[in-house]
């Protein structure tokens, strides 16, 4: 049987990470305000953000939220972005996505300051991670694999990493994070011939395409450690990743369970991002 890499206690212990952090910045009268936009009322959204909200009350953090309808014009949602940038109080913002196509996703997500876009969503964030500079932050969700790995002891250096998925949100910046663990990165995605001969040749495979239980047996081998970052629901109405769980885990030796694997890391990683976000611009 496998390892099942739990994300609870890696979010554990960045809570207590954080909750140092935030007596620290006490002591300078600085009480880190998150701000949370959401447009619609889609399902996983409103999930994430009450998880964000209950952590974020654990921690004695205030939440202001902005929640608008699907109607809500550009011109209201960018007036939003640009007061939570002016807002002094306010350290740091969460910006769900997808917007809807009636919104222009890029030109709202790039108006977001670089200094409290906390989780890598603007231009500025995403050419700081690749570039190396470390000015902004990761996405939270990519962070939260590279995490996960470290806390549970999986060496990455000079491991070869298979990440499945290319998009901005997570499989290209998780491979930049990787990289700079100094492990030896594939990017895989739809079009890529023989992936389970890719798959199998890692030494950790990190799934985040989106597609219920895409990913079976046939794609591992033993001894390998396994991040699924999908959260899908199956036919049956289960929710499930993006790995076909009962197939692959008595084949791998460490893999994430879903529910109970990166998700709860990810929001831990949102208020870290806040609580260094604060520090930054307390200093400046």
């Amino acid at each position: 049987m496998a390892t099942l890499l739990l994300g609870k206690p890696v979010a554990d212990a960045l809570k207590a990470r954080i909750s140092e952090e935030l007596e620290a910045l006490k002591q300078e009268h600085i009480f880190p305000k998150l701000a949370i936009v959401r447009v619609g009322e889609r399902p996983d959204d409103l999930s994430y953000e009450r998880s964000a909200i209950k952590t974020a009350a654990s921690l004695g953090i205030e939440v202001a939220m902005f929640a608008f309808p699907e109607t809500v014009s550009h011109a209201r949602l960018a007036q939003t972005i640009e007061h939570i940038n002016a807002d002094a109080n306010i350290y740091g913002c969460l910006l769900f996505r997808p917007l809807p196509k009636t919104l222009d996703e890029t030109s709202i997500c790039n108006a977001l300051s670089p200094q409290k876009d906390l989780d890598g969503i603007g231009l500025g964030s995403l050419a700081s991670l690749f570039a190396g500079t470390h000015e902004g932050f990761p996405p939270c969700t990519a962070q939260a694999c590279v995490e996960l790995c470290k806390f549970y002891g999986i060496s990455l250096q000079g491991k070869k990493i298979a990440v499945i998925g290319r998009s901005l949100v997570i499989g290209k910046p998780a491979a930049m994070l990787f990289l700079d663990e100094n492990a030896t990165v594939t990017i895989c995605h739809s079009r890529s011939e023989n992936l389970a001969s890719i798959t199998q040749d890692a030494d950790v495979v990190i799934c985040a395409t989106g597609r219920a239980k895409a990913y079976d047996a046939r794609y591992f081998r033993a001894g390998q450690t396994v991040i699924d970052v999908g959260i899908n629901v199956d036919v049956e109405g289960n929710l499930c990743g993006d790995v076909d769980f009962d197939s692959v885990e008595p084949l791998v030796a460490a893999i994430t369970p879903v529910p109970r694997g990166v998700g709860s890391v990810t929001t831990s990683l949102l208020l870290l991002h806040l609580v260094q976000a604060a520090k930054r611009q307390a200093s400046n």
